[in-house]
């Protein structure tokens, strides 16, 4: 093969081609529901033949009992299959059913999907992110998930991190009153801004819990206060709403947590609806689906800041991908070092200094899950919170 031929071979070809000598096969899958206190984080083992494994994860709220039965309703289509044909292994699960898309079945494949990748980089004995292209940045900014205090968020300026992300929006004991709601969440920006000077960046998560009046109200409150953006402030149900709201306002916008896959970023990039998308490689594909969203991002000149609210499995996964991904600006992080929880990813692997996340040098995903202690803390269901309006009415959370 001349040179410039085996050049243009893409990474991903290139380790999927190695990987074939191996000759894997999937032998099964496991699914393991972990109780985190108030949430409870979903993963998946997928077995091959030859001993490697591969860990996933599709975390979702309210929903984990479900999601874990979905992740094991693909068991009957991948067994027997090559577990490094990610993509074509992606596409059948996606679209062979009749039924495609929402949440449940897109967290599902998803957990399977990173697996996967978990796999492929085992057996190459490589990150995933070198499958990827390789870094396009020798490290990768975090902000980090905090209390809306303005002591929450100097303890994060005190570690390190340039940003940091809450939602400070008032609603006390599930009663939303729009004009209190709104007027008392700038307030409360306004507090953490003047304590942690110009230069920090302050994430507002709104949670989608505003309606479009109070969206606006609050938006404009907030724009002299320079947030790096407001995060979720319409519903997905209407694109119209976001539109509406963009006129209005120049706050940065942020959307993308319950979005999936490239399709339900289209608009959202092609339209410059927003300023930053959120997907969350949890949700809205894996690995491989993650990395063209971002490539729709770039492609129109928008940031990307995955969401990640959930365990190391999700951040690392999510790290691989922000390493190769020009448009992958920022990463949300929400560091969980309780012992146990260091216990159960065997001492953890993702590595945070000054605010910034080292590459991942570890093969594969980078992580492993303990059975023992996640045995130790199985499932337990929960409730959201029941937020209503003054008459009783039922407000979105």
């Amino acid at each position: 093969m001349l040179r410039r031929q085996f050049l243009a071979i893409p990474a991903f070809a290139l380790g999927v081609a190695r990987a074939k000598p191996l000759n894997l096969k999937i032998s099964g899958l496991k699914t393991f529901v972990v109780n985190v206190g108030s949430v409870n984080w979903v993963f998946v083992k997928v077995y091959t033949n030859q001993g490697l494994t591969g860990l996933g994860e599709g975390s979702i709220t309210s929903k984990e009992a479900t999601l874990s039965q979905a992740i094991m309703e693909h068991e009957r289509f991948l067994e027997g299959k090559d577990p490094t044909d990610i993509e074509a292994l992606w596409q059948g699960m996606y679209r062979y059913p009749r039924w495609r898309g929402g949440p449940i079945l897109n967290s599902a494949i998803s957990a399977v999907e990173i697996a996967l990748w978990d796999i492929l980089g085992k057996a190459l004995d490589q990150p995933i992110y070198k499958l990827l292209g390789g870094a396009t940045r020798r490290r990768i900014r975090m902000y980090k998930d905090v209390g809306s205090t303005v002591e929450a968020f100097q303890q994060a300026k005190a570690e390190g991190y340039t940003a940091a992300k809450s939602g400070f929006i008032a609603i006390d004991k599930g009663i939303v009153v729009p004009s209190y709601a709104t007027r008392e969440a700038a307030k409360r920006v306004a507090a953490v801004r003047a304590a942690v000077g110009d230069d920090f960046d302050i994430a507002i998560d709104a949670h989608g819990q505003l309606t479009t009046v109070m969206a606006i109200d609050f938006c404009t409150r907030v724009e002299e206060l320079r947030p790096l953006f407001v995060e979720e402030p319409t519903q997905l149900e209407d694109l119209g709403e976001l539109a509406h709201l963009r006129s209005k306002t120049k706050v940065p916008l942020a959307t993308g947590e319950r979005s999936f896959t490239k399709y339900g970023f289209n608009e959202f990039c092609n339209r410059h609806l927003v300023d930053y998308i959120q997907p969350d490689v949890c949700h809205a594909g894996g690995i491989l689906e993650l990395k063209k969203i971002g490539v729709l991002a770039e492609t129109n000149r928008v940031e990307m800041a995955p969401h990640n609210p959930q365990s190391e499995v999700s951040t690392l996964a999510s790290l691989h991908v922000d390493a190769t991904t020009p448009s992958a600006t920022i990463q949300e992080y929400s560091p969980n070092k309780a012992p146990w929880i260091l216990d159960l990813f065997n001492g953890g692997a993702v590595k945070v200094k000054n605010g910034f996340a080292e590459l991942p040098d570890r093969p594969g995903l980078g992580v492993d899950l303990n059975e023992k202690v996640a045995a130790e803390h199985p499932y337990k269901p929960i409730n959201r919170p029941n937020n209503v309006f003054l008459d009783g009415a039922v407000a979105d959370h």
